[in-house]
């Protein structure tokens, strides 16, 4: 019989901890990481976590605490296997080995400051789009589709439909003023069409093999997403 080929979703994750210039901690929402790690694992799919540099990856305190714990974040506070994948990240410059099926971007305030215009994580998007692999990011995760350039400095996904954290959602967490910029008004400088719904409902945008989540409550869509570009 023949062996199925195991189904690899690589994660990058940041790893940035402060907010700004405030002193406030920042880092990784945790049910944007959590939702969709379960329904790659429930997939039967395997999970690979890169950040920028490795290690410890930073978790948002607020997402930790009791108004925004979802079954999925409860699931993974208990589960070692799963903090362990998010605790021993890979480097982005040590991931040249590793073979991967689709590549996801959780939010969290974090990448605003270190996946935005990060060029490793560039060349992993760009050679993703090469060969066709689905990409999803999720609230703040679309930060990192910046990094993506050609060779002549043009932002390979200015043609796509995405969503992202909104700026009227930003305003309503009261860090409009703190993020390095607004990532609604980057992405439609940058080219592309942006699709936005009510603050902090359920919304996923699927351009072709981009798939696009706008909030913390888009996390599942989004990874559901990936799954039926996969399977298909």
């Amino acid at each position: 019989m023949m062996e199925l080929l195991k189904i690899v979703i690589l994660f990058v994750v940041t790893s940035h901890a402060e907010m700004g210039e405030t002193g406030e901690p920042t880092g990784m929402w945790l049910e944007e990481a959590a939702a969709p790690y379960y329904a790659f694992i429930d997939a039967g799919y395997d999970v690979v976590v890169a950040s920028p540099k490795g290690g410890k990856t930073p978790i948002d305190p607020r997402s930790l605490e009791a108004g925004n714990q979802t079954d999925a974040t409860k699931r993974f506070l208990s589960d070692s296997k799963a903090r362990k994948a998010f605790m021993e990240a890979i480097p982005l410059d040590e991931l040249s080995d590793v073979e991967y099926t689709a590549v996801f971007l959780p939010g969290g305030h974090g990448p605003m400051w270190d996946l935005a215009n990060n060029e490793k994580l560039g060349d992993i998007l760009v050679e993703a789009q090469k060969q066709n692999k689905p990409i999803g990011a999720v609230c703040h995760g679309p930060a990192g589709l910046l990094s993506a350039k050609d060779t002549d400095g043009n932002w390979i996904f200015a043609d796509k439909e995405m969503t992202a954290f909104t700026n009227s959602e930003e305003s309503a967490v009261q860090l409009d003023k703190v993020v390095p910029f607004l990532l609604e008004t980057e992405i439609v400088k940058q080219g592309a069409t942006f699709s936005r719904r009510t603050n902090f409902t359920p919304h996923v945008v699927v351009d072709g093999l981009l798939v696009t989540g706008q909030n913390p409550p888009s996390s599942e869509g989004t990874a559901e997403e990936i799954i039926r570009l996969i399977q298909n």
